[in-house]
């Protein structure tokens, strides 16, 4: 058995064949689906704060139960601390966690990006 040596050629290797993978063998339905919801991450974070303030940790497992995919943890906390920046989430801390809550802009904001959606999925 040999284990792989993580080297810089070695990952820039994996990071090249799994772009061919995706160039060459991901259908357009599946990149359609890997962008709406990585690149998106901000709408279903917003979406599962509109319900009630959730800690970090809790709002990537919620990810996944309830949209079916896992987020990278640092991705989680870093599209948190951007929606804090820019006035859409509110951290307040509890004891030793972190709580998250949608401020009035973040629901106006997901407001706007449900009615777009609803206004695509119609001219489809």
């Amino acid at each position: 058995m040999f284990a792989l040596e993580t080297t810089d050629n070695n990952i820039d290797y994996q990071l090249f064949i799994y772009s061919l993978y995706r160039m060459f063998m991901e259908t357009p339905s599946e990149r359609l689906k890997r962008k709406i919801m990585i690149e998106n991450l901000w709408l279903f974070i917003l979406s599962l704060l509109k319900e009630r303030p959730l800690y970090g940790s809790e709002i990537r497992k919620a990810v996944k139960t309830r949209f079916g995919f896992w987020t990278g943890n640092v991705t989680s906390y870093k599209v948190l601390y951007s929606l804090q920046k820019r006035g859409y989430v509110l951290r307040q801390n509890k004891g030793k966690r972190k709580y998250y809550s949608i401020t009035e802009k973040g629901r106006a904001e997901l407001r706007k990006a449900r009615e777009m959606l609803k206004l695509l999925v119609k001219s489809i």
